[in-house]
């Protein structure tokens, strides 16, 4: 497969630092690229098909590159509640958010969809996180020392956070840091 994609343009539509340093992982040589899109769903959708349709709207912003091999991705966590947590608008909303998530279980679903000579293919992964509990002290430290504004649910798992709240993981960890490697390498296989 990786010699099938050595003379391709690949190209990934994310500015997501995480993102780049995990395709770069699987020895990806790509360009990064990011087109403006409206990220509206519909609210009636579940989930997983309001991440779903991001990511396809994301992959369709580059219908002017069906040369190229155009890996788009979104992430959304899920509360216990069924409440869909995107990025936090300022830091009072990532302390909320951190401190409904504590002591409880949450989702991560991660949709990502690949453009390929004028085709989409989409999948969803989902992890399963479990928080201990967090006190005041801690969400404010985070919140403060680390920059959770860019990160769905307000939080990093590779950072701080991820190192004295995360209890278990059920599923893929790539997926909760932001991009699903060993599904995505998986279904590249399945491409090529």
């Amino acid at each position: 497969m990786l010699k099938n994609l050595k003379n391709r343009t690949i190209i990934l539509g994310s500015q997501s630092p995480r993102r780049k340093q995990l395709l770069a992982g699987l020895g990806l040589t790509f360009e990064v690229d990011v087109r403006e899109t409206a990220e509206y769903v519909d609210p009636n959708l579940s989930a997983a098909e309001v991440v779903r349709q991001i990511a396809i709207c994301k992959a369709e912003a580059f219908g002017d590159k069906d040369d190229c091999l155009v890996i788009c991705a979104d992430t959304i966590v899920v509360s216990d509640k069924g409440e869909i947590l995107g990025k936090p608008k300022d830091e009072q909303e990532a302390r909320a958010t951190l401190t409904n998530l504590s002591g409880k279980k949450h989702l991560v679903l991660t949709a990502v969809a690949i453009s390929w000579e004028g085709k989409i293919s989409t999948f969803v992964e989902t992890t399963t996180v479990y928080f201990y509990e967090l006190d005041a002290d801690e969400i404010d430290h985070y919140v403060t020392k680390f920059s959770p504004l860019d990160k769905a649910g307000s939080y990093g798992i590779q950072e701080w956070i991820g190192l004295i709240a995360v209890k278990k993981i059920e599923g893929e960890y790539n997926n909760v840091v932001g991009l699903p490697t060993a599904k995505l390498y998986q279904e590249l296989k399945k491409l090529m």
